[in-house]
């Protein structure tokens, strides 16, 4: 199994604009260090240049980040134990404070390429239902033994 991570962030300002210029010139460098991180998988893209910005129809202010990790101490060393950690100690300059969830992880077979729909839809879980071994968070985790993968609904209807 491999561990899903979606979490999604309301800019306070467009991307274009100066307030979010430090965060935007970031994102390349982020985006290579996850890339290049042990334990690493893959991320949605939403393009080749530096902007890399995943496009929606979830909200024009609505930044999305989606990646798959080998396991949660890989994803936990790239979030919390590299230069990541200086922009994430930042994101209240460039994101909005929010009382919902905005972040979830979930277990997926390995070489399941997960959609942005079933990454909002296991938001929508969390936020509905609270953690449980289809929607969960680093301090309320589930080891992959615990959660016995089923597609999103989303995956279900095709």
């Amino acid at each position: 199994m491999h561990l899903a991570q979606l979490n999604v962030g309301h800019l306070r300002a467009p991307l274009e604009s100066p307030e979010i210029a430090d965060f935007v010139a970031a994102l390349d460098p982020v985006n290579r260090l996850a890339e290049e991180a042990p334990g690493y998988v893959w991320r949605l893209k939403g393009g080749d240049g530096p902007q890399d910005v995943v496009h929606h129809d979830y909200g024009d202010y609505l930044l999305i980040n989606f990646s798959v990790w080998e396991d949660r101490d890989s994803l936990w060393d790239f979030v919390y134990r590299s230069a990541h950690l200086g922009f994430l100690q930042r994101r209240r300059e460039w994101f909005q404070r929010v009382a919902e969830p905005y972040s979830v992880m979930w277990w997926i077979p390995r070489g399941h390429v997960p959609t942005l729909e079933e990454g909002m839809e296991r938001l929508g879980l969390l936020k509905a239902q609270g953690p449980t071994p289809e929607a969960f968070t680093f301090k309320q985790f589930y080891e992959s033994s615990e959660a016995a993968w089923r597609p999103a609904a989303a995956e279900v209807r095709k």
